[in-house]
């Protein structure tokens, strides 16, 4: 069992959201975020109510008008200022309780990053075409590198000046598979542990798994990253 962590005060913690159009999530997500962790919502282009939703909860949104997954990711990165940030995709298919005991890992020393492998809530939740791409670049990363994370990692906690000093520089969907390699070779001590995978918030779209097109765009960035 992880150490308990320091009361909510204590936490030193912002968690960066990367939103497009997460309006209708963000209305049930931000208020389940425990005390003591800073949201920052990472407003990526969205032309629906996503930063209004956020401002009105509390959260600091950040405006990044390049497109890309790690456009969103790098601006809310820059914009924390807490010891410890954690990353998470805003479209409510996490419970953000699952970031307490991976955030333990990282607070006690015993893991410098800590990673969410998914467990799906229910059938159809990680379509077969997107859960079959991440297991092609897990297996690849796992040989290749000797990678011991599981998942593309979703969800992950670290310090946030060490997250700075690897200097991941994707821009789009690739930005995950450079920080796990940038991570591994950097001799990085990963801990991973299941979080439960849910559906997406209704009123909500993946921009990655919600078709087949989009889950080949996103195996496209990732394997471009791979052989850079």
């Amino acid at each position: 069992m992880p150490d308990a962590l320091p009361d909510s005060a204590s936490l030193d913690c912002d968690l960066v959201l990367p939103c497009k159009d997460e309006g209708p999530a963000l209305r049930d997500l931000l208020p389940r975020v425990p005390a003591g962790i800073r949201v920052i919502v990472a407003d990526n282009g969205s032309v629906d109510d996503t930063a209004a939703v956020a401002e009105r909860l509390s959260a600091l949104v950040v405006h990044e008008a390049r497109p890309g997954y790690g456009a969103a990711v790098q601006a809310g990165l820059e914009a924390a200022t807490a010891t410890y940030v954690a990353f998470m995709d805003g479209d409510g298919s996490f419970d953000p309780d699952d970031l307490l005991p991976l955030l333990a890992e990282v607070h006690a020393g015993r893991a410098d990053i800590a990673l969410g492998r998914r467990r799906p809530a229910g059938r159809g939740v990680w379509p077969w075409h997107a859960r079959a791409g991440n297991a092609l670049i897990v297996m690849w990363l796992r040989r290749r590198i000797a990678m011991a994370a599981h998942d593309i990692a979703p969800i992950r906690v670290c310090r946030r000046a060490e997250l700075l000093s690897l200097d991941v520089r994707d821009r789009r969907f690739g930005y995950p598979v450079e920080l796990l390699q940038k991570a591994t070779n950097a001799g990085w001590r990963f801990h991973e542990r299941d979080v439960t995978y849910h559906p997406r918030a209704l009123g909500t779209r993946s921009k990655v798994s919600g078709s087949v097109r989009g889950t080949v765009r996103v195996a496209r960035d990732f394997w471009r990253v791979l052989n850079e």
